[in-house]
C-alpha cells in the first residue's frame, strides 16, 4: 500500500508512525510533515490545505490511500475530490466535516436530534450578544461559529471577558468571517473527556478515552492552548459514563447523518463534559484530536492502514480494532511565548538517540536547518510513553522531558493530575 498523510503536526507524527508499522504499506509520503516525520516518510512541500495540488500528486504517484490529518483540507472538500478521481481517502467529506466547521451546524443538529448538549443561542447582532449575555450572567461561553484555529472558544468568568469575546469575534473580526455568527452556551461544569470513534457509515467502533490538558500551566491556569498534554484511560471517570456517551452520543450520531442523507467516514471526536446529568457534548471535530491522537494510536493493538482502508470503504470489521491493556501520558513541550506569538528556530538537543518501543517523541512543530533540528511552531514536541499504569507513563515521559533541552522550552509538570489524585 503506498499511503499519503495529509498534515505536519504532532497528531500526523502519530500517524505516520503507526501505519509504518504495518506489513502492508510500502511507502509513505507526508504533505508537509516536520523534522521527525521526515526519518519515517518522505515529506512533500504541499500545504495541507493546497487540495487541487494534493490530489495532483496522489493520482501521478497512484497513492492507494490518503489519510486526512487537519480539518481545514476536510471543510475544502479534499475528500469530495478525491472520490470524483475514485481515490481512497479516509475522512468525511465536506457535508460531513461542517459538524466541526460550523458550531450552528453542530448544536442545531444536536437539538433536532435531542443529542444531549449545553443550551445555547446564535448571534448574528453584537449589541443583541450582548444583552443577552446581561440577561444570562456569567460564567458562560462565547464560540465563533466557524473555524478559528482552536482560538475562537471562550470560557468567561467575568462580564468583561464575554463582551470582549463578542467584539474580538463580531466588530473586531480577529477570526475572520469565522466569527461573523457567535453561539453562546451556559457554561457546563464537570470533567472534560475526549472519546473519539471510527465511522464508516455504517458501524461506529469506539476508540479507547483520553483526557486532554488545554490551559498552559499547572493546575489548569492561564489561557487555554491547542492541548499542553494528555492521558489515556481515564480511570476517575466511571466505566458506566463512557458507555453512556457511546450509547448516547456517539452511536446516535451514525442515525443523524444517515437521517441528514450524509454518508460519514472517519473519525468523529465527540469532546464531552461528564456533568451531574451524565455526559454532554462541547464539540464536535471531524478528525483525530490533537494531542489526543498521541496516547489513543499507541494504546491501538491493530493494523491502522488496514483499518483506516476498510473505514474508508465502508467495510471495517469491529474486531480489527483491538486495544492494549497499557497506559499512555504524553507530554507537549511549547515554544516560548505560547500560546501567543513564539520563538521559532531554537535548536534542539538531546532527544534519544534511539526510539524505544515504550517511549515515542512526536514531533508537532520541528523543522530542519543546515542538518540541525530546530523549533518551527508554538507545540514543539509531544512526549509519550506506555507504562503498566498512568503513574508508571507519566514517570517514563518526564523523564525524556527532562533530557531535552532548548531555548525557551516550557511544559506543564501536572500531566495526569486528576488521574492519580484519585
Amino acid at each position: 500500500m503506498r499511503v499519503l498523510v495529509v498534515g505536519g503536526g504532532g497528531r500526523e507524527h502519530a500517524i505516520v508512525w503507526k501505519l509504518a508499522q504495518s506489513p502492508d504499506v510500502e511507502k509513505i509520503w507526508c504533505a508537509p510533515g516536520n523534522g521527525g516525520i521526515a526519518e519515517l516518510a518522505e515529506c512533500v512541500p504541499i500545504q495541507a490545505h493546497d487540495v487541487e495540488a494534493l490530489l495532483e500528486f496522489a493520482l501521478e504517484r497512484n497513492v492507494d490511500l490518503t489519510v486526512v490529518g487537519p480539518e481545514d483540507p476536510l471543510m475544502r472538500g479534499i475528500v469530495n475530490r478525491f472520490q470524483e478521481h475514485g481515490l481512497h481517502i479516509f475522512g468525511p467529506t465536506a457535508e460531513g466535516a461542517k459538524i466541526e466547521g460550523s458550531k450552528r451546524f453542530a448544536k442545531e443538529l444536536m437539538q433536532k436530534y435531542g443529542i444531549p448538549t449545553a443550551k445555547f443561542r446564535v448571534f448574528s447582532d453584537a449589541d443583541e450578544a450582548k444583552a443577552y449575555l446581561r440577561e444570562q450572567g456569567v460564567p458562560i461561553v462565547v464560540k465563533a461559529d466557524g473555524l478559528a484555529a482552536g482560538k475562537g472558544v471562550v470560557v468567561a468568568r467575568t462580564m468583561e471577558e464575554a463582551e470582549r469575546a463578542v467584539e474580538d469575534a463580531m466588530v473586531r473580526k480577529v477570526f475572520g468571517e469565522a466569527g461573523a455568527e457567535v453561539v453562546i452556551e451556559e457554561c457546563l461544569e464537570g470533567q472534560e473527556l475526549s472519546l473519539m470513534a471510527f465511522f464508516d457509515g455504517h458501524r461506529v467502533v469506539p476508540m479507547v478515552p483520553a483526557q486532554d490538558h488545554k490551559p498552559v500551566f499547572d493546575g489548569d491556569r492561564g489561557p487555554n492552548t491547542g492541548g499542553m498534554g494528555t492521558y489515556s484511560p481515564v480511570p476517575q471517570i466511571p466505566e458506566d459514563v463512557i458507555r453512556r456517551a457511546e450509547e448516547e452520543i456517539l452511536r446516535p450520531m451514525q442515525h443523524v447523518f444517515e437521517s441528514e442523507g450524509i454518508l460519514y467516514r472517519g473519525v468523529l471526536y465527540a469532546g464531552l463534559m461528564w456533568t451531574a446529568d451524565g455526559p454532554k457534548v462541547i464539540e464536535f471535530n471531524a478528525r483525530f484530536g490533537d494531542p489526543e491522537t498521541q496516547v489513543v494510536l499507541p494504546r491501538l493493538d491493530g493494523d491502522l492502514a488496514r483499518i483506516l482502508l476498510d473505514v474508508s470503504t465502508g467495510r471495517l470489521r469491529p474486531d480489527d480494532v483491538k486495544w492494549k491493556s497499557e497506559a499512555a501520558v504524553c507530554v507537549v513541550m511549547a515554544a516560548g511565548g505560547y500560546p501567543g506569538p513564539v520563538e521559532k528556530g531554537r535548536v534542539i538537543e538531546g532527544l534519544p538517540a534511539a526510539e524505544r518501543p515504550d517511549v515515542i517523541v512526536f514531533h508537532a512543530g520541528t523543522a530542519r536547518e543546515n542538518g540541525q533540528l530546530v523549533t518551527a511552531g508554538g507545540r514543539v514536541l509531544g512526549v509519550t510513553a506506555l507504562g503498566s499504569g498512568l503513574r508508571e507513563a507519566r514517570d517514563k515521559a518526564y523523564e525524556t522531558v527532562r533530557s531535552i533541552r532548548f531555548a525557551g522550552a516550557h511544559y506543564r509538570s501536572d500531566i495526569a493530575f486528576r488521574a492519580l489524585e484519585t
